[in-house]
């Protein structure tokens, strides 16, 4: 296997500590809002990651923690007159509900940042012995950036190119502007539960140390891979760097991955351009559930959403777009109908066959689901013009590799959709007892042979977005379009 490693700017051969294991921590949520699609993507990108070292027969002890200790939280907490365990919880809850709206399986370990204060303590301690850390006159405690030799060599950025202290916040009491907060000093203002005792006075664990300390007490240094999302690559995955190797010595991770970024409209998504999604919104039955952790999501429109992640390469840059979300939903619905009119049997992956080598041999340079996805499309052909149940069910497996096709057909193309062309320009599709209502007057319009009126109801169901198919034995099915 190759991997694309951010720090080495090259594939490199999976390089693992222990033979056939794999430690992986992938830096989670701050639970404080909805998830976006910028998470989805991340989510679904390292899940297929998982899934696909699985396969290769490793066994896998992946870490993705919550953090939910942050600056952004208190502010919530204390907006909304809440305690921060209740806006974690409540955030905490509508991030595992969209994870299993994507099919996203749950990590080996999920620690909260709460629960690993006295380990983040540890490093700071070791830090401030080694002469990394030091005590401001605010009482926070800082990182001494330029003690750390090398600081700079996963973004590839000099000292001096990072003097204007992008992201990271100035103060007087900062022995260097890049200097970052390791531990913060309580603010009276701040709710009760934001506050630790600590050899440096009440405050709370800067962001950065909170990776170090959750990865570390879990997966033990090295890492195998460490993972996240593009925007994590500096300052955060920086400083992690910097905090424990310059605690520890040694490497923090052999391999570093980085997923690429989602775009909306070929822009940065963001709230201020007024092109900000929320995973829930974008594939929820009703988006009013945002004032709920848990919804009812659409699975049609989850699938789809899942598929046009997946079949971008994790490292390319992705866009969404009205059209690229049509034209993924219209894709993964050939597979399934392929499901439905063929049929499948229920089979295991053949490695031995053509299709599935070049899927593997697709998955094993650098996780590349991209060409992966186009084998699944050239089994669809052939199980198409074969009429080939065991092809279809080739083509089932193989698509579960990758956490798609796992429904029932039947029933997954007659779930409504609003990600069709057709769907788009609908101010309200048709619900499935007003299409059954429609079909039972079709047969009686054809058992009293007034044929027109049955090819009216037809053409008016065509009309909606609906297509039928009649079988033998007075049998008709029904599926959107």
């Amino acid at each position: 296997m190759l991997i694309y490693n951010s720090l080495s700017r090259q594939k490199e051969p999976l390089k693992t500590v222990e033979d056939k294991k794999v430690r992986m921590y992938v830096c989670g949520m701050t639970v404080y809002d909805f998830c976006h699609l910028g998470h989805a993507r991340m989510l679904v990108s390292f899940d297929v990651v998982q899934r696909w070292l699985r396969v290769k027969g490793y066994e896998v002890n992946y870490v993705r923690n919550v953090t939910d200790i942050d600056d952004k939280i208190i502010k919530k907490a204390v907006a909304t007159g809440q305690s921060l365990s209740q806006v974690t919880s409540f955030y905490t809850d509508a991030m595992h509900a969209d994870e299993k709206a994507l099919g996203v399986q749950a990590p080996t370990h999920e620690p909260r940042a709460t629960q690993h204060v006295p380990g983040m303590l540890q490093i700071i301690q070791d830090l401030e012995k080694n002469g990394l850390a030091y005590q401001g006159d605010d009482g926070d405690v800082n990182f001494a950036v330029r003690g750390f030799e090398g600081y700079g060599k996963l973004s590839g950025r000099s000292l001096d190119d990072l003097r204007a202290g992008e992201r990271i916040a100035v103060s007087d009491s900062k022995r260097d502007p890049l200097d970052f907060v390791l531990w913060k000093s309580a603010k009276a203002e701040e709710p009760e539960d934001s506050k630790w005792d600590s050899p440096y006075g009440w405050g709370r664990p800067g962001w950065h140390i909170e990776c170090s300390a959750m990865s570390k007490a879990l997966l033990g240094l090295p890492l195998d891979i460490h993972g996240g999302g593009p925007d994590l690559k500096f300052p955060h995955h920086e400083n992690e760097i910097a905090q424990t190797e310059g605690a520890y010595g040694g490497t923090l991770a052999n391999t570093w991955m980085h997923c690429g970024p989602l775009m909306v409209d070929n822009d940065k998504m963001s709230k201020s351009l007024g092109n900000f999604r929320t995973i829930r919104q974008t594939i929820g039955a009703d988006e009013s559930a945002n004032d709920s952790a848990e919804y009812v999501f659409n699975v049609r429109e989850a699938e789809m959403l899942r598929f046009f992640i997946v079949r971008n390469h994790y490292r390319s840059a992705q866009n969404f777009t009205p059209d690229n979300l049509f034209d993924a939903q219209a894709a993964v619905d050939r597979l399934y109908q392929t499901l439905h009119n063929v049929g499948y049997d229920e089979v295991e992956v053949d490695w031995e066959s053509c299709y599935a080598a070049e899927f593997a041999q697709a998955m094993d340079d650098d996780f590349n689901s991209s060409l992966a996805v186009s084998v699944l499309f050239d089994l669809n052909t052939a199980a198409n013009r074969e009429k080939s149940k065991a092809l279809a069910g080739q083509l089932r497996a193989l698509g579960g590799v990758l956490g798609l096709l796992q429904q029932d057909p039947a029933q997954y193309l007659r779930s409504a959709t609003r990600y069709t062309r057709h769907a788009a320009s609908q101010t309200e599709q048709m619900d499935e007892a007003q299409i059954n209502a429609l079909i039972e007057q079709r047969v009686q319009a054809k058992k009293d042979k007034d044929f027109a009126r049955a090819d009216a109801i037809r053409q008016s169901l065509k009309e909606a977005g609906v297509e039928l198919e009649d079988k033998p034995g007075g049998i008709t099915q029904w599926r959107r379009v």
